[in-house]
C-alpha cells in the first residue's frame, strides 16, 4: 500500500471550502486538462452516496464508481473506489478552520495499483502524477473559493 499526502491553506472560511468541496461539480471544477470528466450518476454528498463517472486520458476512457464515507459535515468524508483502474484507492478529505477566514485542506490518498496488466500501467502512471494533479487542485480551490 502507498500513502500520498498534500495538504494546503485557503484564504477563505472553513464552511466556504466545505461547500465547494461537497458540490458535486466539483470534480469536474478540479480535474486538470487533458483529462476529461463525464459525470455517469452522481449522488450528492451523504454517507453512502456513490460517484459514477468516466475520466478520460485523452482517448482512454476510465470507469470509476466510488463510494463516500465518514462524511462529517463541514469537516471532511472519505470517498473509496469500489470500480476502477486501482486495486485498493482510499481518499481522505480534511478541511480543518485555521481561524475565521483561512482553512487547511488535507488530502490523503492511500492506495495500491492493480495487477492487471493495463490498468496496472494505468494506476502507476496515475499515481506518479499525483503532485501535479492535486497542484492542480490546490490551484483551482484557490481560484473559484477565495473569489467568492
Amino acid at each position: 500500500m502507498r500513502t500520498f499526502h498534500h495538504e494546503f491553506q485557503v484564504n477563505a472560511p472553513l464552511a466556504r471550502v466545505a461547500e465547494f468541496h461537497n458540490s458535486t461539480q466539483a470534480l469536474k471544477q478540479l480535474t486538470p486538462p487533458p483529462m476529461f470528466v463525464k459525470f455517469n450518476d452522481i449522488e450528492p454528498l451523504a454517507e453512502g452516496s456513490r460517484s459514477d463517472f468516466t475520466l478520460w486520458l485523452g482517448p482512454l476512457p476510465i470507469r470509476w464508481v466510488a463510494v463516500h464515507s465518514d462524511v462529517k459535515p463541514g469537516a471532511g468524508f472519505t470517498d473509496t473506489q469500489v470500480e476502477g483502474p486501482f486495486q485498493i484507492w482510499i481518499h481522505q478529505h480534511t478541511f480543518q478552520s485555521l481561524s475565521a477566514d483561512k482553512t487547511m485542506v488535507i488530502d490523503k490518498v492511500e492506495g495500491l495499483p492493480s495487477n492487471h496488466l493495463l490498468w496496472g500501467i494505468i494506476s502507476r502512471i496515475m499515481w506518479l502524477t499525483l503532485p501535479i494533479l492535486f497542484a492542480y487542485r490546490e490551484r483551482q480551490t484557490r481560484k473559484i473559493v477565495e473569489q467568492q
